[in-house]
């Protein structure tokens, strides 16, 4: 599946419906111009509250649906609720405004060999994944049938969210950390499991979550020779890649350390190449970068 990823733009949005899903999680559906631009499974938009001075800085949030009809466009967010900002938008009303840029960033690619495609999300990693389905032509590539598997995980069974958008269409197994739905314990020890029976040329892994659960499969394909994307989740401040804070250490040639932004050439990787740990002598010395959280003071 090769996308045509669109330019970005800038837009007024009006809420339409603003649910509350599940404990700290909510469900925006927003209105938007024709003019906006058809987002990619994987990509995100940056959002804000136009009318008011805090928080100065948008929010990124991943896409969880899109359609066109007739005379706008509609978008689908799920959010959790992380700190002020997505506080504030938990408690939109309808009618109320935001300003949407979008879509932003570099999303998911299927290669028209794959046969068993893994959907693997941690909470609100599931929104992407989501999306990536209502495309039914994920299950019917050009030749011969493709499998679908989601493996989506969450706290308790009331964190599972979005779960009638993958029943009926994927082979769904659920985890819940404390065992209240389907298998007990975290996402990657079930797909663990499985693991050994799809075949490596042939299976194609997509993934989005916490950081802790991405770094979890990372050690579990270690000499498993299976594809994976993995969605990073990263605090943005502008989404385009020009303030460079959201800045992901990727392995280069010959034992190198090359430093990528997150929001402009991700947030989709292949896992394999991101580098957890890199050494303090190689990390980013960007002028322009200050940000020590990520290394790079």
């Amino acid at each position: 599946m090769t996308a045509i990823i669109e330019k970005p733009s800038a837009a007024f949005g009006e809420v339409i419906e603003n649910l509350a899903v599940a404990p700290g999680h909510f469900h925006l559906t927003i209105r938007l111009p024709l003019s906006f631009g058809t987002p990619n499974p994987g990509q995100f938009v940056m959002i804000r509250d136009p009318g008011r001075d805090e928080p100065l800085l948008p929010r990124p949030i991943s896409v969880y649906g899109f359609q066109r009809e007739e005379g706008h466009a509609i978008l689908n967010l799920l959010c959790r609720v992380t700190g002020r900002g997505t506080s504030l938008f938990s408690r939109l009303n309808r009618g109320e405004a935001l300003t949407v840029l979008g879509p932003l960033g570099r999303g998911f690619s299927i290669d028209p060999d794959v046969r068993q495609l893994l959907l693997v999300g941690g909470g609100v990693g599931a929104a992407p994944l989501a999306f990536l389905l209502q495309d039914r032509s994920v299950l019917r590539p050009d030749s011969g049938k493709r499998q679908v598997t989601a493996y989506l995980g969450a706290g308790t069974a009331e964190l599972l969210t979005g779960l009638n958008l993958f029943e009926g269409f994927c082979n769904l197994q659920t985890c819940t950390d404390d065992g209240s739905r389907g298998y007990h314990g975290t996402v990657t020890e079930r797909l663990a499991v499985d693991l050994g029976g799809y075949d490596a040329k042939s299976s194609l892994i997509l993934a989005c979550g916490p950081e802790a659960m991405i770094r979890s499969l990372d050690l579990l394909l270690r000499g498993a020779r299976i594809r994976c994307q993995v969605s990073l989740e990263e605090r943005m401040a502008c989404g385009v890649g020009a303030c460079l804070g959201c800045v992901v250490a990727i392995k280069a040639g010959e034992g190198q350390t090359v430093y990528r932004r997150v929001c402009h050439d991700g947030p989709v990787f292949d896992i394999g190449e991101i580098l957890w740990n890199p050494p303090a002598a190689e990390r980013c010395k960007s002028e322009r970068c200050g940000d020590a959280t990520n290394g790079c003071a």
